[in-house]
């Protein structure tokens, strides 16, 4: 394995490892999962727009499941675009 050189920045970094094949630094069969449990994801606040009767189904259902209404909604988007992402079954 080749030693992986010091990097004065995260783009020289970036720059280095488009251009090497990383197999020559790393030995990816002795390769462990990291766990990063207090890791949260990157949010940003929007301004949503949506009818009233709307708002009051979801807060419904949220109350249903004992959960904010904004984090069924995020579920419920969350869920549509997985749905969305996933490749159509080829009509023979």
């Amino acid at each position: 394995m080749k030693r992986t050189p010091k990097f004065k920045s995260e783009d020289e970094e970036r720059a280095f490892w488009a251009s090497h094949d990383s197999s020559d630094y790393v030995d990816w069969k002795k390769q462990k999962n990291a766990m990063f449990p207090n890791l949260r994801p990157s949010v940003k606040a929007i301004s949503l727009r949506i009818p009233k009767s709307m708002l009051e189904e979801l807060r419904l259902l949220a109350n249903k499941r004992d959960v904010p209404y904004q984090s069924l909604l995020k579920i419920f988007l969350a869920e549509r675009i997985a749905e969305e992402l996933r490749p159509y079954p080829h009509k023979a």
